[in-house]
């Protein structure tokens, strides 16, 4: 499936980059070259999406390779992406890759060359993830996902979205939660689906439970930034609350991903590090002032969902119903 958008690519000497933090009002690819340019788009979230975040460390350390020859101060462009996101493992993931690389050259084709790979290896993950979650999609169905697990968060057509896009004749309707407090959701998912023309209805985060409750929704699948060996799976903060509500409503709840987001020496969700991010985010909308100044924010950006409350993951490899292991 060919979508009508690109999140990231190497032209020349430059990495171009869709700028998420602009959608839905504008489609605006901004240009990166240095490492530290890279380091910001993805602090900011600019880029973001636990897969895509990998991609472009990558290309950020190859950025690093075209000014420099010394492997130190590539080496110092590792632990400067190291350090953007701590709870996404993708990002860790291609950046091992990437030290791979460095521990044999500091050829700037042999970057580019890997960071290409990481991007072209998605793109196919994503298509599998798609073809192997087709078959958990009924007729008609009306989904609900939470955040942006979708071609925005990917090089490909995305995880949890993927399946949706290849049964798009089977899709009826795919709710999607805002997900405050940046509203990944309603900016991000809501402008991909409505650009590919599948049906979809926007509602609050909070309305979850009353749309559950009252049976308009068949099943939910949501992406994952980093999973356990036991299944233990974070992802964007509410993901939790949402696996809760489908168990009580008896809807399946699935999660789509790669192999790559499985952190083999993290036993459980108990040992991942929750990235917190700044009070603004919660106490403005798009630069407005929505609290009081005075007020005190407690911003997490995810949450860990118990293995106990996932239906089955869905990878490249297959679907993987529990026990997880």
């Amino acid at each position: 499936m060919k979508l009508n958008f690109s999140t990231i690519s190497w032209e020349n000497g430059i990495v171009k980059i869709l700028d998420q933090t602009l959608l839905p009002n504008e489609e605006t690819y901004k240009i990166i070259r240095t490492p530290s340019e890279m380091a910001e788009a993805i602090k900011s979230l600019r880029v973001r999406g636990a897969p895509l975040i990998g991609i472009a460390a990558a290309y950020g350390v190859a950025l690093a390779a075209q000014n420099t020859n010394k492997k130190e101060e590539i080496n110092s462009a590792i632990k400067l992406l190291e350090s953007t996101r701590p709870t996404a493992y993708n990002l860790f993931y291609s950046l091992n890759r990437v030290k791979k690389v460095l521990a044999n050259t500091t050829d700037l084709q042999a970057f580019i060359e890997e960071a290409d790979k990481l991007k072209n290896e998605d793109e196919e993950t994503c298509s599998k993830i798609g073809e192997y979650g087709v078959s958990l999609i009924p007729k008609n169905a009306r989904c609900m996902t939470h955040c942006n697990a979708g071609a925005l968060a990917t090089a490909g057509i995305g995880t949890a979205l993927a399946p949706i896009y290849l049964a798009k004749d089977k899709i009826s309707n795919v709710f999607v939660p805002e997900t405050r407090p940046v509203l990944q959701g309603a900016r991000l998912t809501a402008w991909e689906l409505t650009r590919n023309n599948i049906p979809a209805t926007l509602i609050c985060d909070s309305a979850r439970g009353y749309v559950l409750s009252k049976g308009m929704v068949d099943l939910c699948i949501v992406g994952a930034d980093r999973i356990t060996r036991n299944g233990d799976t974070a992802n964007k903060i509410g993901t939790y609350a949402l696996a809760v509500l489908a168990k009580t409503n008896n809807v399946p709840f699935y999660v789509a991903a790669p192999y790559g987001t499985i952190d083999t020496s993290i036993a459980s969700g108990n040992e991942i590090d929750i990235e917190l991010r700044g009070e603004e985010e919660i106490k403005k909308i798009r630069g407005v002032e929505i609290a009081p100044k005075e007020i005190k924010a407690f911003n997490p950006a995810f949450d860990v969902t118990p293995a106990e409350y996932i239906t089955a993951f869905i990878t490249e490899n297959g679907i993987q119903k529990p026990p997880f292991k």
